[in-house]
């Protein structure tokens, strides 16, 4: 029996790893957190009968402490709830399925209360994997990576025996607008971008996926996780979504993981790793596919892909800024504050104007954020 801890319960991610544990009789949910959706955490707070459950707001907390009283759960709120949850001695892997930088903080004190972690929470390499790698080494903890394309990566370096890579090649679908240019994208309305083409997530996945953001997140968490150098990442447009990524080695050989656009696979394989599962749901027939497409990505129209290469190639809190300004400006769009080529624009801003700092610590990564996000707000 393999004891869980997840981070973001009632999202995307969250739901679908619950949805894993409804298949199989050897997981035991021990922990569960959310943040705003208490009703759809309180049913599966009744239905898997965890230790401890967390929400943001300590009001919702009372709320959900009423509606829990016949149950044995603990219910805790707040950065130290999440923490709570993120370390309860029971757990032997942590799900980081929560969005955001919120993320950083309960994962680097899972990882070190020794706690596995599945990883689907790209802020926290992108803002901290100069921290977050070497703790996990120190730590012994294994990283496994919940992204598709980062489980595509990390399952095609199995029994490579350390070779060396030459080149990982990162797909990406092209989101919802690709083949579009710049002059087309100005009245973009977020119904519009949120329509994604393969693959059902949250909304601001979603959106970053429009604007191709989101492929220069997992840029910046690749080179973290299988420690090459961003000019050893290639993003590789791949309409259909069937090749997840791959991995080029230097004697030309490319290794890659192909399947149906279900992010159960990646979770699957995360929560039992090294060993593979049966999974329900409609495998791939190639016979169907017929034909796969790889194409170069519109660094020019989509220039916030380009950003984040900058982000990462100038290091420091440069990717936190990138990040927190991504972040702060897909939330006013969702709200229909700022208009859709305004998400690149504004993380440009930022990137231009927020102070560099070489090496930040945790402090300075948290407050680079909120610099960042006052930042945002000041030019509205």
């Amino acid at each position: 029996m393999k004891n869980i801890a997840i981070l973001g319960s009632t999202g995307s991610i969250g739901t679908q790893t619950l949805s894993i544990v409804d298949e199989k009789n050897d997981l035991n949910v021990v922990a569960l957190s959310c943040g705003k959706n208490i009703s759809l955490l309180e049913k599966q707070a009744k239905k898997y009968k965890p230790q401890i459950v967390c929400v943001t707001e300590e009001a919702d907390a009372k709320i959900l402490k009423e509606h829990l009283k016949d149950y044995d759960i603990e219910v805790v709120s707040g950065m130290d709830g999440l923490i709570e949850v993120a370390t309860v001695k029971s757990a032997d892997i942590v799900v980081t399925a929560i969005v955001g930088m919120i993320g950083i903080r309960p994962t680097i004190a899972a990882i070190e209360a020794g706690k596995d972690i599945a990883l689907a929470n790209k802020e926290t390499l992108v803002c901290a994997g100069h921290i977050i790698m070497p703790l996990a080494n120190e730590k012994n903890v294994k990283i496994l990576p919940v992204d598709s394309e980062h489980s595509a990566i990390f399952q095609s370096l199995q029994g490579s025996n350390g070779a060396t890579i030459e080149k990982i090649l990162l797909t990406a679908s092209g989101g919802p607008f690709r083949g579009k240019t710049y002059e087309e994208l100005e009245n973009v309305t977020v119904e519009d971008a949120l329509k994604h083409p393969n693959w059902s997530m949250g909304k601001k996945i979603t959106i970053d996926s429009a604007t191709m953001i989101n492929k220069g997140l997992e840029v910046m968490e690749a080179k973290w996780l299988f420690d090459v150098p961003i000019s050893r990442i290639q993003v590789t447009v791949h309409p259909q979504s069937i090749l997840h990524s791959a991995v080029e080695f230097e004697d030309g050989a490319i290794i890659g993981q192909m399947g149906t656009p279900d992010m159960r696979l990646p979770i699957l394989y995360a929560l039992y790793y090294p060993d593979r599962q049966p999974l329900s749901g409609d495998k791939l027939d190639l016979f169907d596919i017929g034909t796969l497409e790889f194409l170069k990505p519109d660094f020019e129209t989509f220039f916030g892909l380009q950003l984040a290469f900058e982000a990462m190639n100038a290091g420091g809190n440069m990717p936190t800024v990138f990040n927190a300004a991504n972040e702060k400006s897909v939330s006013l769009f969702l709200n229909k504050k700022i208009s859709f080529l305004q998400i690149p624009e504004m993380i440009g801003s930022a990137m231009a104007e927020l102070d560099y700092i070489k090496s930040p610590n945790l402090n300075d990564i948290l407050a680079t954020e909120k610099a960042t996000y006052d930042f945002i707000s000041t030019i509205l």
